[in-house]
This record gives structure tokens, sequence and C-alpha cells, in this order.
């Protein structure tokens, strides 16, 4: 039976548009890292470099005589950020942000049965078929990422329009006696902006939280 994330883990991914608290544990990710404004051409080649690893593991593994115990064919996890700034930008600070000084790590998360050195073997043969195309491919790894306590809620509309609903995240937590550890957030997109009109986007917004 095939594994769908959005009926299995709406825990996780499926929020609803207002905050919630959840504890989330460490899971496996396909990952590449960069800098710079995500709205410029330059962007897509990351975001480009990891789909033709993500779609290598599920065939390989589909097709594979050998599948690794607890196996199940499964729909490809949705793209992940996880957002920070540069150490320039830190020291000073500006009320607008500026998005060539944005730091950034583009994930795909892998079923627990997916382990590094399948990964390994499958990134190797993408680099060779595809790596002279995209010079990204050859930067992405395997980690293991832990979120741990967080807030997070469904964001809809622009990526622009963020504020808002961190604004209201940031309210729930003090309300809720917990204090957000810093401005490092994690995006789940859910809708492929280059077909979805900003208006209609959806995007999970998450920050890790601690007690007061």
């Amino acid at each position: 039976m095939k594994y769908e994330w959005r009926k299995d883990e709406k825990d996780l991914y499926l929020p609803k548009n207002k905050p919630v608290f959840i504890t989330v544990p460490e899971f496996g990710f396909i990952t590449i890292k960069g800098a710079g404004n995500p709205n410029k051409p330059a962007f897509a080649g990351y975001i480009q470099a990891l789909y033709p690893i993500a779609y290598g593991i599920k065939m390989g593994l589909k097709k594979g005589t050998d599948q690794p115990k607890g196996y199940a064919d499964f729909t490809v996890y949705p793209l992940e950020g996880i957002w920070d700034v540069s150490e320039q930008a830190k020291k000073s600070p500006s009320a607008k942000l500026n998005k060539d000084e944005l730091i950034f790590t583009l994930m795909i998360r892998q079923p627990d049965f997916v382990t590094k050195a399948y990964f390994e073997d499958i990134h190797q043969q993408v680099v060779e078929k595809k790596g002279a195309e995209n010079p990204h491919i050859a930067e992405v790894r395997f980690e293991n990422i832990v979120d741990g306590p967080s807030v997070q809620m469904l964001h809809l509309g622009p990526y622009d329009e963020e504020p808002a609903s961190f604004a209201i995240m940031e309210k729930f937590a003090q309300e809720q006696g917990l204090q957000r550890i810093s401005k490092i957030h994690r995006e789940i997109y859910l809708s492929d902006f280059r077909k979805v009109p900003p208006e209609r986007l959806k995007t999970v917004l998450r920050f890790a939280v601690k007690t007061k």
C-alpha cells in the first residue's frame, strides 16, 4: 500500500491556519545549502538539484529487488527550506529584509528506510548523468535533522506576507509560556509557486521554541 504523507502525517504537513505547538522528531533529508535572493533565477538551480535524486531514490527502491525492511512505495515529500540571514546582516539589523542576505538549506524528507548509503549510490548515479547540466547536484547531502519543540501554522498567500503569520505565531507562543529560540525558521511548500497564483499559495511555517 502506497504511503501518502498528506494522509498519514497531517499533523506535520497539513496544519490549519492557526498556530499549534508540536514536537517534531528526527527525520532524514536530502539537503542543499545556499545563499542569496530566492526571487533571482539562480535559486532554481538549487531546487532542481534535489528532485532528480528524490525521484531516483523512489524509483530505485520501487524497481529494486533488494528492498529494505519496512519498505513501502511512497509519495515524494514536499520541498522544505530552513531560512536564516548572513552574519553581516545580523550585525547590522534593518527593519527591512534584504533578500540578497538570506541563507538557506533546501531539502526533501526521506522515509525512515532510506539510508545514507543508499542515498550515496543514487547520488553518484545522478551526478554522472546530470551533473554537467547542474553543478549543484554534486552539493546535495544526506542529513538527519530534528526540529524538536516548535510552533507552526499554515500561511495562506504570498511569501512576502509571511511576517503577519509569524506575528500571530509569536503571540501564541507567548500566551503558551514559550519563547522563540531564534529568527531561523522552516517553510514547507505545499504549493508549486510556478503554477499557483501568489494569493493561493499554501506554506507551512515553523520555528523552534523553548519554555520560558
